[in-house]
């Protein structure tokens, strides 16, 4: 099929990369313009950007599509379908309806629970047992079109954001393949009115840990946050990100209450303690928190 790509993160790469191996055309490339990045600031291109570059695919990046002159360069492309997964721009109705089966959109949930913005850190953060990837026909809500594919997976107990990230970014390519492999024979399904829920933005200000809450809450907290923006809490006056967790086997409820034995840190919360996994300290790269641990004594009590 004649595909038009869009796409602008990391997430994106896998469905670029998996189309292009099923013998795909992909006609062009749409993603987000280069973004100042690094310590010099420099323009730096999207993961998406450099992948499609390096595969010999046209790039590219307009700032809008809502100009008719670009809604016109994307009509001239006479594309059988557009793959859409984490562009970043709205697409009007005209682009919508340009391709001959117009575009899908590849979203890291079972629609409709958590449509919007931060679905994979909310499903962690909520404690969802499972989530998953949809097709999705694109139309002008958001994230409110027929599904045409779905697939499920379990959410692991100690999984963080990052780790299902990539688990899904995995399954969207193969899902998108499998997709267009079928779009004359699959029926759009509605979703329903019930259980919509919405992912909203991560806000850095939920970063900072509060050691009254529950054992559970944090822990999904830690996990769901991790590796951006990263929980955090302030330690012997540093700043420390705490990047995995887990419940404390046993522990009796002390709210800020640090206890280290030789490969375990245990932080007190309202109902029990935090067994942290793995942490980042101030200048340090993130690891597991028994090598954090050797030739470091953390002080008795989180700030």
């Amino acid at each position: 099929m004649r595909v038009i790509f869009m796409g602008t993160p990391d997430f994106s790469v896998p469905v670029l990369e998996a189309l292009v191996a099923a013998g795909h055309e992909v006609v062009a490339v749409y993603c987000q313009p280069p973004r100042p990045a690094g310590r010099g600031k420099k323009d730096r291109p999207s993961p998406v950007q450099a992948r499609a570059e390096a595969l010999g695919l046209e790039v590219r990046h307009p700032v809008s599509l809502k100009p008719a002159e670009a809604q016109a360069g994307f009509a001239a492309l006479e594309a059988d379908v557009a793959v859409v997964v984490a562009y970043g721009l709205i697409l009007p109705q005209p682009v919508l309806d340009a391709p001959r089966y117009g575009c899908l959109n590849i979203h890291a949930s079972l629609l409709p629970r958590w449509r919007g913005a931060a679905p994979i850190h909310r499903a962690v953060m909520e404690g969802d047992a499972e989530t998953g990837i949809c097709i999705m026909q694109m139309e002008a809500g958001l994230d409110t079109g027929p599904v045409l594919l779905r697939e499920a997976t379990p959410v692991g107990a100690t999984e963080t954001t990052g780790d299902l990230h990539d688990r899904l970014a995995r399954m969207g390519a193969g899902l998108i393949v499998a997709a267009l492999d079928r779009l004359d024979e699959l029926r759009p399904e509605a979703q329903p009115d019930s259980g919509v829920t919405y992912a909203a933005k991560i806000d850095k200000a939920e970063a900072r840990l509060d050691w009254t809450d529950t054992t559970a809450r944090i822990v999904r907290r830690i996990n769901g946050l991790s590796p951006f923006p990263g929980a955090w809490v302030m330690l012997g006056g540093e700043r420390l990100k705490l990047l995995r967790a887990a419940p404390a086997t046993a522990a009796d409820p002390d709210p800020g209450a640090v206890g280290v034995t030789e490969d375990e840190l245990r932080i007190g919360t309202a109902d029990g303690a935090v067994s942290v996994l793995e942490l980042q300290r101030e200048g340090k790269r993130p690891a597991p928190v028994g090598e954090v641990l050797r030739g470091w004594s953390p002080p008795a009590r989180v700030e």
